[in-house]
Formats: structure tokens, sequence, C-alpha cells
């Protein structure tokens, strides 16, 4: 095997499909199967639409929700609205992730699903990866691609994950009466939540909070009639929305650390290289394309001599010229907001100022690719 990708997120799987694509042998492992639910803003920059289209993955076959317009407001529901730029399309990580799994598939990636990488060594030029369920992997090149946290990130000690994070985050489907065009993103004390259409007809609810909001409170339901209520607009999504499901997805250890996009000579992507806050609502598109990155630079190092000082040193450097900025720009923006006080004077400040509004949108999102 040429290369073995560890995790079949976005950027697991469009990082496989392009490299299978190219003619390499990619072998992705899983530890769930799909379709599955995960906690995820669900709306996606126009930003990937190109190279989606270029290998083989338009997701227009999805009949995904097109987003034009987005909205922000106060706890106290102060408002402020703007174009988006770019705009973007709504779809669930159920049906986004089951579709890219197939054109995985077609293309012939080999999947093990169900299936956990324990540990990974380096030795001799090669990777091997020691599975869950007793087998052993040899690669010449490995993607992580496996998400916020992982076991994996203990066994590479990475400094980020010894430190507790305070974040957690929720997620819902739902049906409302909504302008399907519109990406909401409503602030409350110590947190945020997002709304916007995805298929079918559905929204996407989630948001993001603090451990210490759910254990002041004992209980989820507690927490958003104590909390996330004050702001008229989500009291009103709780009084008038039909929810889908009867209990959210939840995820916890939430962690907007810095940390580096290659690791144990493996190339890091996605969320396991560097999470946006969801605030700027980017992370699903900087995921496929960080996958874009690292299957090109697989391709040229397999094409070029298989020198591996070359592939990490050009991964590091387009990753951080794409990334490292909007990142920056993320965890800035995100000191304005869950924050009572600066979120009013936030919003407050912004609806006066639309230019800053769209310019601090431009620097989290990126360029069609």
């Amino acid at each position: 095997m040429q290369i073995a990708v560890i995790g079949g997120g976005l950027a697991g799987l469009t990082s496989a499909i392009a490299l299978a694509g190219q003619g390499l042998s990619v072998t992705l492992i899983e530890k769930k199967s799909y379709p599955l639910h995960k906690v995820c803003g669900e709306y996606v920059s126009n930003e990937v639409l190109p190279y989606l289209r270029s290998i083989g993955a338009d997701p227009a076959a999805l009949q995904p929700a097109t987003i034009s317009r987005f909205m922000l407001t106060s706890p106290k529901g102060v408002m402020l609205e703007s174009p988006l730029d770019l705009g973007g399309f709504g779809v669930s990580r159920y049906t986004f992730d089951q579709y890219l799994y197939q054109v995985a598939l077609a293309k012939g990636v080999q999947v093990r699903l169900h299936t956990t990488v324990q540990d990974v060594q380096f030795a001799d030029d090669h990777f091997v990866l020691k599975l869950s369920d007793g087998d052993t992997l040899s690669a010449e090149v490995a993607l992580g691609t496996y998400g916020k946290r992982s076991t994996l990130d203990r066994q590479l000690s990475r400094s980020f994950f010894a430190k507790r994070s305070a974040y957690i985050g929720v997620k819902y489907h739902l049906r409302l009466d909504m302008p399907p065009d519109l990406i909401a993103l409503h602030n409350f004390q110590d947190g945020y939540a997002g709304i916007s259409a995805i298929e079918d007809g559905r929204y996407c609810f989630c948001y993001l909070t603090t451990r210490e909001n759910l254990r002041r409170h004992g209980s989820i339901p507690a927490m958003e009639r104590a909390v996330l209520q004050q702001n008229p607009h989500l009291r009103r999504i709780f009084s008038e929305a039909e929810f889908l499901y009867d209990h959210p997805e939840v995820i916890n250890e939430i962690s907007f650390a810095t940390k580096t996009c290659v690791e144990n000579h493996m190339l890091m992507c996605g969320d396991a290289a560097g999470m946006i806050t969801p605030l700027c609502g980017n992370g699903m598109a900087m995921a496929i394309h960080a996958g874009k990155l690292a299957a090109e630079q697989a391709v040229h190092y397999f094409e070029n001599g298989r020198n591996r000082q070359a592939l990490e040193r050009g991964y590091t450097l387009t990753w951080k010229k794409q990334f490292e900025q909007r990142l920056q720009v993320g965890r800035a923006v995100q000191r304005l907001f869950g924050n009572p006080l600066l979120s009013e004077v936030a919003v407050g400040t912004l609806r006066y100022l639309p230019a800053a509004v769209r310019l601090i949108m431009r620097q989290t999102h990126g360029q069609p690719f």
C-alpha cells in the first residue's frame, strides 16, 4: 500500500478520492460506518465547488440548500445582516459523507470500517499502523484526517491533548419557518448557535458552549431554557421548531489550540491540524482544502523521487499559507462573542460597519480552488 488515510471525514474522503484518481493505492481507515451524524454546522463555502467537481464529487446531486445571506445577533437580540460574497451550500454530514464514501469506493479506495488505528510507528521511511482488529498495515505516506481529538493524539504526545478544553458542541436537525438562503449565528452567555438549511427542507441547528454552563444547569434541556433562550431569536427556534430526533448529537473537549500540520511525518488535515471557531463557519471547506493540499503533495512525492523532507516542507508551507491566518482571525473573532457585554458591543458596532463585516468574512474564507 502506498498511502494510508486515518479517518474518514471530509478531509480523509476527499484526499482519498483524489489520490485514487491519480492511480495510487489508498487505504482509508474509519472507526465508524456510513452514513453517520456528526456535530457540525453543515454549511460549506462555495470555494470548494471547483475542486469537488474536478475529483468527480459534485454535491449538486445531493440537492443541497443554497445559502447567500448571513445574520448575526447579540444575546439581547440586536441583529446585523450581510450578503455572503461567495455564498455556500448546506448539506448534512449524514448525506455528504455517505456520498463521498460511495465516490471513494467507485474510485478504488480500500476502506476499512469499524476499525481504529491504535498505534503509528515510522521507521525506514515507512509507516507501520497497528489496527484495532489486530491487523498491521504498512504505508509510504500517511495522512492524519481523524478529526478534533483521538487517542492517536495521546500516542503522538501532541501538546493540546493534555489540556482540558472548556467547550462542548450540540447539534439538532429540525424543521422551521425560516428563509432557506440565510445562515444565522445567535450569541448567548458563554456560547453561540448557528442555524442554516440543509437538504430536504430541513435545518441544522448547532451550538457551542462551555462544560461549566452545562454543569451549572445540570442537563442540556435545562441549560437551553436558562441560557440559550435569553436570546429572543433562539427562544423562537425552541418554541416553534419541530425537532427531528429525540436527543441531540453531543461532542466534548473541542479544542481551538494551535496544532501542527505535520506530526511524526504524517500530514495532518482538517481538524487534526487545527480547528477554526464555528462562529466563522468555514471548517468543512477548510477540511476539504487541506485534503486537496495533502493529496497534491503526496502525488508530487511519488512522482519526484520520494523525497520525504520535500514532502513535509511543501505541505507545511502550503498549509500555513492557506490556513494559519484564518485560524488566528477566527480565535480573535471568538473573543468578541460569548461574553454578553462584548457581544452586544460588537454586534451593535458592526451593524453600522458592513464593510468591516465583509472583511472579517473574507479573512476567514478562502478563494475558489
